[in-house]
């Protein structure tokens, strides 16, 4: 039997959901149910750890000394210590695109909300005042616009995909550019990042957070973009800027962000951002979907599975 860990805090219902994807030959315990005179003894006996956000440090991966795999539920694995990780012997792996059509679906919900105001007037509407000519003036449709899409990879992808149904213009910027074929079949540009930023309409971001892309989108990008244009974040917090976020939209020259992911997390109510009403907050649900669940733990198992039957596999994606 493979004794596997899921370290972070968990609902019922997800509970519930894991216990279902779980396949025969594999026992799932819940770090967060287990007394605290217990867990060293969890931690030596595991096989494997399955994290969404819980920090796997070089402490934690320490004390694990059977532990084969640390398996990541989604795509970035800043919070895993991927180095130390290697030094140890151990496996890390994610799963790239589990989620991608959640993400993807957020963004443009983000899109629309910003664009449309609808957060704005449903706590008018519930607070009894008749918004119907509040906004008019900076409501805008999505068709006929530039979207300009930094990263394409699964996300990004999709992405291409939705806002091309909305009847957008497509561009995007990535670290190397796709070929011929694959821009065809996205309809999409390559532009450079100060083009992408000077043109778009819209701005969604879905890159990873690394130190390459640490405020990646500061007040220098921010002074590129029209003073209508409209900035999502679902990749990674800290690739933007959240301090020059503040002070471009305070000032008014975006038109307003949507923003799902965080410098700090969990996100805080004295966070500056949140008094403004040009900004959609979400708390990292991008790709928090039953259906994306579902995907990515078939995925997380199989991996499990195929690494502590010493399968080959590769050792960090």
């Amino acid at each position: 039997m493979i004794e596997c860990v899921f370290l972070d805090k968990i609902t019922s219902e997800m509970q519930t959901a894991m216990e279902n994807e779980r396949p025969a030959g594999v026992h799932l315990s819940f770090f967060s149910e287990v007394p605290d005179c217990e867990k060293e003894k969890y931690l030596q006996r595991a096989d494997a750890f399955l994290t969404a956000t819980y920090k796997v440090d070089k402490s934690l991966m320490e004390k694990a000394v059977n532990v084969k795999i640390v398996q990541k539920m989604g795509v970035g694995i800043d919070n895993i210590d991927a180095v130390a990780a290697s030094s140890l012997g151990i496996i890390v792996k994610n799963v790239p695109g589990g989620n991608a059509n959640g993400v993807a679906e957020l963004t443009m919900g983000l899109i629309i909300d910003v664009y449309r105001r609808i957060t704005s007037l449903d706590k008018m509407s519930r607070k009894g005042e008749w918004g119907m000519w509040t906004y008019r003036s900076s409501s805008y449709e999505i068709k006929g616009k530039k979207h300009g899409i930094i990263g394409f990879g699964h996300v990004g992808k999709r992405v291409a995909e939705l806002s091309h149904a909305f009847g957008t213009e497509l561009l995007y910027y990535n670290r190397t550019q796709m070929n011929e074929n694959v821009e065809k079949q996205y309809g999409i540009k390559y532009v450079s990042l100060e083009g992408l930023l000077q043109a778009a309409d819209i701005v969604s971001i879905h890159l990873p957070f690394t130190v390459e892309t640490k405020d990646f989108i500061s007040k220098r990008e921010m002074d590129m973009m029209k003073h209508d244009a409209v900035l999502i974040n679902v990749g990674r917090g800290g690739v933007v800027n959240e301090k020059a976020l503040y002070e471009v939209l305070l000032k008014g020259k975006l038109l307003g962000a949507g923003i799902d992911v965080w410098e700090k997390e969990p996100l805080q109510s004295q966070n500056p951002l949140l008094q403004l009403d040009n900004i959609v907050a979400t708390p990292h649900i991008g790709g928090g979907t039953v259906d994306a669940a579902q995907n990515i733990l078939r995925s997380c198992f199989q991996n499990i599975l195929r690494t502590c039957k010493q399968d080959k596999i590769d050792t960090v994606c």
